[in-house]
């Protein structure tokens, strides 16, 4: 009891200073160092899926047009991942559009447009980080930054590859995206965070002292 009153203390406080605090605004080395391979890493789950998506997506077509999406949220990882170790203003536009930017230069069927949908998944996560004024890291903070990633990812396929569809299948598009997002990039950054955190790889950040706090 005792314990969970005074993280909830800690996170009011946390809360509170949001974005006046100068440290928050302030990018140490490693914070940059650290972001740079989180996007390095997830560039390469970005290569492996560019090829891997294509079995399920074509056993999920068939069952209802716009399903498909559901196989979105290793796309989208990056930059929740981004945010929950690094958890700066920008770090999960920065961590998901280098990750695009490297999975673009090393080639796939969508050429350039790919730094487009990372530009535009990055911020819908930012965006959800930025409304809890970077204060706030639990899981269902993580998991909507997921989802607002997937809807974010499933409004922009629509624009670039889906123009003129009909009313179903964008929200279905959509609506499958999101709950990818949600569970696959939300809960799964989430879950990959404090495993790092455990190992005592993230010492240097919040993330990885909260971890260690609990131990």
């Amino acid at each position: 009891m005792s314990t969970s009153t005074n993280r909830s203390t800690a996170e009011s406080a946390s809360v509170a200073k949001g974005l006046r605090s100068p440290q928050l605004w302030r990018w140490r080395v490693v914070d940059i160092v650290v972001a740079s391979v989180i996007a390095v890493a997830c560039a390469a789950i970005f290569l492996l899926w560019n090829v891997g998506y294509e079995a399920p997506s074509s056993l999920l077509t068939p069952l209802l047009p716009g399903v498909q999406a559901l196989v979105n949220g290793p796309w989208l990882i990056a930059g929740v991942l981004g945010g929950l170790i690094i958890r700066k203003p920008g770090a999960a536009l920065y961590t998901e559009l280098v990750a695009a930017i490297i999975s673009a230069l090393v080639g796939n069927v969508w050429g350039p447009l790919t730094i487009v949908s990372g530009l535009v998944q990055g911020l819908g996560a930012e965006l959800v980080f930025l409304l809890f004024l970077y204060g706030v890291w639990r899981l269902p903070v993580a998991i909507l930054a997921g989802a607002a990633a997937g809807v974010a990812c499933g409004i922009n396929d629509m624009i670039l590859w889906y123009a003129g569809a009909d009313a179903l299948f964008t929200s279905v598009y959509i609506a499958s995206s999101t709950i990818s997002g949600a569970v696959i990039a939300g809960l799964g950054a989430w879950l990959i965070a404090r495993g790092l955190a455990a190992t005592g790889a993230l010492s240097r950040f919040a993330a990885g002292r909260e971890v260690a706090a609990r131990v």
